[in-house]
């Protein structure tokens, strides 16, 4: 066992008497050491559920015969970090988490290791950490939220309450109505209902073979969700003894099949930089390519919110990801996974309940899958889009920027009016490097969306989108302005084409006219000089390579 490093030997004295201050007994020492993770915080509705699920974690590992360690790790809520400077911290938080698993499980030599997570960018995070660290690991995610209600109608977060500040602006909602829906769209603890990015990795890392199957749609305030935390405890000690790493799980095959269970869930597009990370770190070649390519031979069949209309728990009760591998098998790897099941058994015994909620392939709601990679003058490496969440209308788009340098000043014009019909908004220097940390635009896309505009208007952006995001939003736009990517010349009053079936996005400029602008183009000043925040902005790598940092290539 990787532990006895710390725990055999005359030399070992010193390092056992500390054990056993923690209260270890010696009938203990021998067994495989545990490593838990738990990303349990007051502040996060998805994490705040967790301590209930740290004790059936310690069941299980008890039961399984091993001895667990827990150990804190940060989580940022999105929703709350969204539209302020919080929100700058989100995606470097995944370098960190992933930095201090590193840190912990190999001081410490643990075993095995077990990930509670849940929310946008703790899991992908801790994905990352498995891979690195490559002990065996079975990672448990806490579970989505009930629906809200009120007077009859199902809430969610996004589409009731960050789209509910367009429409109040827009006069479709009295400030009574807004209070009431602040009440009820969140009614408990879980990540939020829709198929966001919490859910979206959840559903990645069921689908990639890192938790149980049915972990990744069990209710957080479910018996349900309780009873795989336990079997997770217990299933990783069986890991340990057989030497199940996560390398020997995340393949090359196991990415196919997550990646194309993300495009036939309609997932979010932030999958496009958390998959090939946490693939860097599994040392698997994965270009951003791959999700087009696996998109064009991929059916959308779930219609999950926020482009439709079923929530996480239809999703559960019509038979969770199983289900879903049971829908996509023929297409899908016969690839291993943490329970010692392979992909085709977990399908085969799947029972699909709701034929609505999980459609036959003949009846899918869209021919291909949920992202499109978009390539052209002003996205030479690369953008994405959420093509499942934009209407047939809006697939092909033609219109005037009207840019803005940060998130905030396309806010204020958003709201302002100062939006119309047959713009293109273009908000940049909100990449990776240049936001720094390349913020999620939720704010200003529900607002759109809010006003009645996501039929008339399109945004792009060197930033990125949360989950929540529909209608003509195209992100990661590479390279960034800050790098000086073409989108950095982008004037007021240009036009933009984008074409989403024919994966085009271009400013109608000459080439000539776009060499010559670049000639004379300076970035503007970094936001932020001091901190983390500086340091991660020198050392990130493009959206279009995964965000990861330069000093791991």
């Amino acid at each position: 066992m990787k532990s006895n490093t710390i725990k055999k030997g005359l030399e070992r004295l010193p390092h056992r008497a500390l054990l056993y201050a923690t209260g270890i007994p010696r009938t203990e020492m021998n067994k495989p050491f545990i490593g838990v993770a738990t990303s349990f915080t007051d502040i996060i509705p998805g994490h705040s559920g967790m301590r209930d699920l740290e004790r059936f974690i310690e069941k299980g590992v008890h039961t399984g015969g091993g001895y667990p360690f827990f150990f804190g790790i940060p989580g940022i809520c999105d929703g709350i970090a969204m539209g302020h400077s919080g929100m700058h911290y989100s995606l470097p938080s995944r370098e960190l988490i992933a930095d201090m698993i590193e840190t912990v499980a190999e001081a410490h030599h643990f075993d095995g290791l077990v990930l509670l997570t849940n929310c946008d960018k703790i899991t992908p995070g801790m994905l990352m950490a498995a891979a690195r660290v490559n002990v065996p690991s079975v990672v448990v995610t806490a579970g989505p939220m009930l629906s809200g209600h009120l007077r009859g109608k199902r809430l969610s977060l996004v589409n009731d309450t960050f789209e509910a500040i367009g429409k109040y602006k827009n006069g479709k909602l009295k400030s009574s109505e807004l209070d009431d829906l602040e009440m009820c769209a969140c009614p408990g603890a879980g990540s939020c209902q829709g198929m966001y990015t919490a859910n979206t990795m959840a559903c990645v890392t069921e689908s990639l073979g890192m938790s149980l199957p049915g972990c990744a749609t069990a209710l957080a305030v479910s018996a349900q969700k309780r009873r795989i935390a336990f079997h997770s405890g217990s299933r990783v000690v069986e890991l340990v003894k057989k030497n199940i790493t996560p390398r020997k799980i995340m393949t090359l095959n196991a990415f196919e099949n997550a990646i194309r269970v993300d495009l036939a869930l309609g997932g979010s597009t932030n999958t496009a930089l958390h998959i090939p990370a946490i693939a860097y770190e599994a040392k698997v070649p994965l270009s951003l390519e791959l999700f087009d390519e696996l998109s064009k031979k991929t059916p959308h069949i779930a219609n999950m919110l926020p482009g439709g209309a079923h929530y996480l728990e239809d999703l559960e009760y019509a038979g969770g990801i199983p289900a879903v591998l049971k829908r996509l098998k023929y297409g899908l790897n016969n690839t291993a996974t943490v329970s010692g099941r392979k992909i085709f058994d977990i399908a085969d015994r799947a029972e699909i309940s709701d034929e609505e909620v999980i459609r036959p392939l003949q009846k899918a709601h869209h021919k291909e899958g949920g992202i499109a990679v978009l390539r052209g003058n002003i996205a030479p490496d690369g953008a994405v889009v959420k093509q499942t969440a934009v209407s047939k209308e809006m697939m092909q788009f033609r219109g005037k920027a009207k840019v803005f340098n940060s998130e905030e000043a396309g806010m204020k014009a958003i709201l302002a009016g100062k939006i119309k019909p047959g713009d293109v908004v273009v908000i940049r220097y909100e990449g990776p490097k240049g936001g720094p940390g390349m913020r999620e635009m939720l704010s200003p896309t529900a607002a759109i969306a809010g006003m009645g505009l996501s039929e008339s208007v399109a945004l792009i952006t060197d930033g990125r989108f949360s989950g929540g995001t529909r209608g003509p939003c195209i992100g990661h736009v590479s390279p960034e302005a800050m790098e000086g990517g073409p989108i950095a010349i982008v004037k007021d009053g240009d036009t933009v084409e984008i074409d989403i079936r024919k994966r085009t996005l271009n400013v109608l400029l000459s080439e000539k006219e776009i060499k010559d602008r670049l000639k004379t183009f300076k970035p503007i000043k970094p936001k932020i000089t001091r901190g983390w925040l500086a340091r991660y902005a020198s050392h990130v790598t493009s959206a279009s390579t995964g965000a990861i940092m330069k000093d791991r290539i």
